[in-house]
């Protein structure tokens, strides 16, 4: 047995954290399938949807146009970002209240350590169920809770009961919670992955447990390793309160292709270029740029990326990179268009041992 202390991690977990914005903002919302993000010219890619939307199969990052497929009367709305992050920053505010050690995942998730807060005796499934009541009465929305000694079975733990739920997976309860999990369940494991898993024979966490380190790393690189280790119970991620951005960027699909590069040109000027310089300002001043780039999707829904080395904004190599990626398209119509910038690391990132949590 491990003789570290049991650490206690809440995973919070906004429900439908758009829609349900939108649905408090405009009750007349609230009783109909409603999707958010994907422009009503069936071009865009949906946001996120509410519950309703989700029984007719309307999913997260799905085409609009599959999604009208899906459920004809199915109500698409724009998004508003900067409504978002109010509430969002409401939603934090709350957070803060029980603990410091908070890592935001995004606008509507977040890691909380609450191993050392003095709130309701230390008891995480306390703070966990106080946290969604103050989401509930002050926000009037829902939040759903995963309390767990591990990070990623926190994470897991959220899921399980949503919407407007609460699960609990205390550290004697680890071992054959992860001996029967599903391993489409563990973050990382997307659709390829499971289904190469399924390949091999490995479907439960038990499966893995059952295999070697050595023989998941063979079978599956690095990963492998690391979903070994998690099936052990081993997590060694912290809860890291200042997560380092690697990138920020911004895209816009359009509803009808763009058929020249003047078109293009134009198009990035006026509708990208303003919120990128505005969203990046910070990050040239602070000298922590090391490359810019240019992204275009095209018709066929084929991509191409151009970037470069430098460590200012400049507007002139913007745009012979887009120049350079538009060619790539062999006069094919562009769909999106994205400006991005890589950032360089503040600091090394520590990497922290821990012994597995059951023998």
């Amino acid at each position: 047995m491990s003789t570290l202390p049991t650490r206690k991690i809440i995973h919070v977990d906004m429900d439908a954290f758009f829609a349900a914005v939108e649905m408090q903002d405009n009750p007349t919302l609230a009783n109909i399938p409603l999707a958010v993000g994907g422009s009503t010219d069936r071009r865009g890619v949906i946001s996120t949807c509410n519950y309703q939307a989700r029984k007719f199969g309307v999913r997260s990052a799905m085409p609009t146009a599959k999604a009208l497929r899906l459920c004809p009367n199915l109500t698409v709305v724009p998004g508003r970002m900067d409504r978002y992050r109010e509430v969002s920053r409401r939603m934090r505010e709350i957070l803060a209240r029980y603990t410091d050690v908070i890592e935001p995942l995004s606008l509507d998730e977040a890691f909380l350590d609450v191993s050392e807060s003095p709130h309701f005796r230390g008891s995480a499934t306390h703070i966990a169920e106080a946290i969604r009541w103050d989401i509930k009465s002050e926000l009037g929305l829902t939040a759903s809770a995963g309390v767990a000694p591990l990070k990623f079975l926190a994470k897991i733990a959220s899921d399980i009961n949503k919407p407007d739920g609460l699960t609990v997976i205390q550290p004697n309860e680890v071992e054959r919670f992860i001996e029967q999990l599903e391993l489409n369940k563990v973050p990382g494991v997307g659709a390829v992955t499971w289904k190469r898993l399924q390949s091999l024979g490995f479907r439960s966490g038990g499966d893995i447990r059952a295999s070697s380190e050595h023989a998941l790393n063979t079978l599956l690189g690095k990963f492998g390793r690391v979903l070994w280790h998690r099936c052990q119970g081993i997590d060694e991620r912290t809860i890291s309160p200042y997560r380092e951005r690697k990138s920020v960027g911004v895209e816009r699909t359009f509803g009808v292709d763009l058929n020249s590069l003047e078109a293009v040109i134009l198009n990035y000027q006026e509708t990208l270029l303003p919120e990128f310089t505005q969203r990046s300002k910070r990050y040239f001043e602070a000298n922590q740029v090391a490359r810019i780039g240019i992204k275009l999707k095209f018709a066929d829904f084929s991509q191409t990326t151009r970037e470069q080395a430098i460590g200012q904004l400049n507007h002139e190599v913007l745009l012979q990179l887009l120049s350079a990626a538009y060619l790539r398209g062999n006069g094919l119509g562009v769909r999106l268009i994205g400006v991005h910038c890589g950032l360089t690391p503040l600091k090394p990132s520590g990497v922290t041992e821990q012994l597995p949590l059951f023998n």
